[in-house]
């Protein structure tokens, strides 16, 4: 099972503040621990949103709004992808993240294609696995 993990951002992420070097340790520590036990395949730190844009899809239109965006709880600082054999697994090793303060960090899994059913057809699932092949290839 994947999951992704949500980093809230903050006053202080949205002001393109830096976080501290123990932090930066702390989180570093983590992350290993994460690589080495084969549970992390991704992770990065999001910019501020002034720097983001959002696209607004209504009918044939498309409305190109720029941050920053002001609501601080639709705010990613930054994310974690994970493979874990199940959602129990994945909340241990997220209780185990160097957080403090009151900080909240969202869990959700990902689809895999069994996920959908029969509405993925066998040709959906052919068109898939290929481009998952074509991006497994350009890392």
């Amino acid at each position: 099972m994947r999951f992704m993990v949500l980093v809230p951002g903050d006053a202080h992420s949205e002001a393109g503040e830096m976080p501290s070097t123990e932090l930066l340790e702390s989180m570093t520590r983590y992350n290993e621990e994460l690589v080495k036990a084969g549970v992390m395949l991704a992770g990065e730190g999001l910019h501020p949103t002034s720097k983001g844009a959002r696209v607004r899809f209504d009918g044939g239109q498309r409305t190109v709004i720029d941050g920053p965006f002001t609501e601080a709880k639709e705010i990613v600082a930054g994310y974690w992808i994970w493979e874990c054999a199940s959602r129990d697994e994945a909340i241990e090793w997220l209780k185990r993240a160097p957080f403090d303060g009151g900080t909240e960090i969202e869990l959700r899994q990902i689809f895999d294609a069994e996920d959908f059913g029969d509405q993925l057809t066998p040709e959906l699932r052919e068109a898939e696995e290929r481009m998952r092949q074509q991006l497994s290839e350009k890392q």
